[in-house]
């Protein structure tokens, strides 16, 4: 993050030249589309957009809308901003379920699907006693700060950090915490038929790896990985092996590597 961005709000959606395929990356809740910058700065000869999900970064005018009007807004960005009106779709936790929304929705605007870290059944029944104790303080700033390490976030971004995921609206987070107490996939196979890539970090909590199966359902092409040694928001943790992983996905369809 460059000492000009002092606020998530000033962090462009689009990088990189136009050519190519795009690349679509979205975010985690509490976040915006500036934690993306490490990949953006690992992958200069691609065109990149990270935007702000509704409720989010320079988003936080609104209230959080739900996972389906979210892919619906994400459907139409990537209509009018990437290179031919499709992209690769890449989410991280919330972004996942946004992403897996999408391409259940809009199947025809992604080239290939990865996700990371999303609880697509929802929390497990002890993660929503210990994630709803804490949703009344996600607006405030210190319980923010004592996460920074965990989320391993460098020094000079800590109070961008802060300041984005203290931002989002009481009524967002309480929103959100419902939307993803309890959720179902659907019964019915997805006509999307391009590759999908689940990863779950070695570190996620138990409700991201017990979606695979379900999903695999809906998706029968689903690839499954766990990226050895990694923590919730390992984009952050290791953003080459992030970003490789996304470009190799993208260009292949594989992961991990043969």
């Amino acid at each position: 993050m460059t000492a000009e961005m002092r606020n998530s709000k000033d962090y462009p959606v689009e990088h990189g030249p136009r050519q190519g395929e795009t690349i679509i990356f979205l975010h985690g809740g509490n976040m915006a589309g500036w934690t993306w910058d490490l990949q953006v700065e690992a992958m200069p000869d691609r065109h990149l957009l990270t935007p702000d999900l509704p409720g989010y970064g320079r988003n936080t005018h609104e209230v959080w809308p739900g996972i389906a009007e979210a892919a619906d807004r994400i459907a139409a960005l990537i209509r009018s901003h990437s290179i031919g009106g499709r992209a690769h779709i890449v989410g991280l936790s919330l972004g996942g379920l946004v992403a897996i929304e999408l391409i259940r929705r809009h199947p025809t605007l992604a080239y290939t699907c990865t996700i990371s870290g999303s609880p697509l059944l929802g929390y497990t029944r002890w993660e929503r006693m210990v994630i709803g104790a804490q949703v009344p303080l996600w607006h405030r700033r210190w319980y923010w700060i004592a996460q920074s390490r965990p989320f391993n976030i460098p020094a000079e971004d800590r109070e961008l950090f802060v300041q984005t995921a203290s931002s989002p609206q009481p009524l967002t987070n309480t929103l959100l915490f419902r939307e993803l107490g309890v959720r179902a996939l659907p019964a019915e196979p997805f006509s999307f038929t391009g590759p999908v890539l689940a990863v779950a970090a070695e570190h996620d909590t138990p409700s991201v790896r017990r979606s695979f199966d379900p999903l695999r359902k809906c998706l029968p092409q689903l690839r499954t990985w766990v990226a050895p040694g990694m923590h919730h928001a390992w984009s952050a943790e290791n953003p080459e092996l992030f970003a490789r992983m996304v470009a190799t996905h993208a260009d292949t369809g594989q992961w991990p590597q043969d």
